[in-house]
């Protein structure tokens, strides 16, 4: 197979095509699911059981021009310290109704920009948490850090309420490309953060690096990739940049003529990989590397990895409760998402409301098609009557999933007693394969829009 007459064809760099956190993706949630729903789906939680919790911090001091994400810029913190309260309120509701016993395995807090908030208010926001539910053995407390946005005291703070992990978003060490997408960040100030939580005893750090940025080239991306290396970290993210300017409108301060060709994308892709891989990294999933002593590299060999809204985790709880505005939650039985406008967040939960606006209510074949586009970006690979038999489904309609499948991405992937498995060589077409199996992108006629 031509791979990058492949990916012409089938668009693989074109941004609709859904990075799959989630089956079925946000777009298509709907508002069906309401409060009472979801409080019927927190008291299903059974006592003493593990979940997952994530904080959405909306924020930033400066809004970069590459990102999609639901933010808003800031110039003081008075209105991140309401913010905090609101937190505080929703996780006192959410307390209410949780059985007793349960513990946290995963602490994430995202953004917009964590690291915005004063000490006092990361101590206050670890505290509310911790009275809802304390932290479980061996479990993991990561924050997403900008290291222009990070100094001692609040590194303190962090690693007093427990931080076990830091991300730290990067995108590009090169100073002509942070300029253009509005992100300037000098590698001493991002080795500063670096030393400081190893100082400070966070040992576990992760790096975010785009590639397909305006005006990377092979050089540029190389040195960048080094400077990341130099850094040490045990993780690497290496995400594609998703030029959606009709989505997020501060994209169109970015020359679109400047953005690299789809093959051009791929070169700078296959390079970071080669380099992360020569040096000790292990390749895993679509876009993340890690050292072989790293919890995701070992839940990746023991095929235990998963996939969420963060991207890939070793998390294996089965409920994910999103706190603060958009923030997403994942229960056995759907997804709830906050209300995404801040105001709108803030008043449901001043009112004692759950502050969710939209979700989805698993269906049908939705658990499911949801395992197998889970499977295929997670391990390349989906044993379609293994996952009948782990979800109560008939192995007969979990093998039509893959029907035509050969047929209409020829040369991508092989079947086998019902094992679907993506050719290496293909394995820069995983979510366009996912695709096939999302019976939510399919025509009207019920055929894939795979191609």
């Amino acid at each position: 197979m031509d791979n990058l007459t492949q990916l012409r064809k089938l668009g693989l760099f074109d941004a609709r095509v859904p990075r799959y956190t989630s089956y079925p993706t946000a777009p298509h949630f709907a508002g069906g699911v309401g409060e009472e729903t979801v409080s019927r789906w927190i008291d299903a939680i059974p006592a003493g059981s593990q979940i997952s919790l994530y904080l959405h911090v909306p924020f930033c001091r400066r809004l970069c021009w590459f990102c999609a994400c639901r933010t808003q810029g800031t110039s003081t913190l008075s209105p991140v310290a309401a913010y905090v309260d609101s937190l505080t309120q929703e996780l006192q509701t959410l307390k209410s109704r949780l059985a007793d016993g349960i513990t946290i395995s995963h602490l994430h807090w995202g953004g917009g920009t964590p690291t915005l908030l004063a000490p006092d208010m990361i101590e206050r926001l670890a505290a509310a948490i911790f009275d809802t539910a304390p932290l479980g053995e061996n479990a993991q407390f990561s924050v997403e850090i900008d290291p222009n946005e990070i100094d001692g005291p609040r590194m303190d703070a962090l690693v007093a309420a427990g931080l076990n992990r830091a991300s730290l978003g990067v995108q590009d060490f090169d100073p002509m490309i942070q300029e253009v997408i509005g992100r300037p960040q000098s590698f001493e100030i991002t080795r500063e953060a670096v030393d400081g939580l190893r100082e400070r005893g966070v040992e576990s750090l992760n790096i975010d690096l785009l590639y397909g940025l305006p005006h990377q080239t092979k050089a540029r991306m190389a040195n960048s990739v080094e400077k990341v290396l130099a850094l040490e970290p045990d993780r690497v993210a290496l995400f594609g940049y998703a030029h959606v300017p009709w989505m997020a409108r501060r994209q169109g301060l970015i020359p679109t003529e400047a953005l690299p060709s789809p093959e051009e994308r791929l070169e700078l892709f296959n390079l970071s990989s080669e380099l992360f891989t020569a040096d000790g990294f292990e390749a895993i999933g679509i876009d993340h590397f890690a050292l072989p002593g790293d919890g995701l590299s070992r839940a990746h060999r023991a095929g235990t990895m998963r996939r969420n809204f963060q991207g890939y985790t070793e998390d294996s709880a089965e409920v994910l409760i999103g706190l603060g505005a958009s923030s997403i939650s994942r229960y056995p039985q759907g997804y709830a998402q906050n209300a995404p406008a801040t105001s709108a967040y803030q008043e449901r939960v001043r009112a004692g409301m759950i502050p969710v606006s939209r979700g989805h209510a698993f269906a049908g074949d939705d658990i499911l098609r949801g395992r197998a586009v889970e499977a295929l970006l997670c391990d390349f690979r989906v044993d379609l009557p293994a996952i009948a038999r782990k979800v109560g489904a008939e192995p007969e309609a979990a093998l039509a999933l893959a029907d035509g499948l050969q047929e209409t991405l020829p040369g991508t992937v092989s079947i086998e007693n019902g094992v679907v498995s993506i050719r290496p060589e293909a394995r820069p077409l995983a979510r366009m394969i996912a695709r096939y199996f999302d019976a939510y992108e399919m025509d009207e006629s019920g055929h894939s829009q795979a191609v």
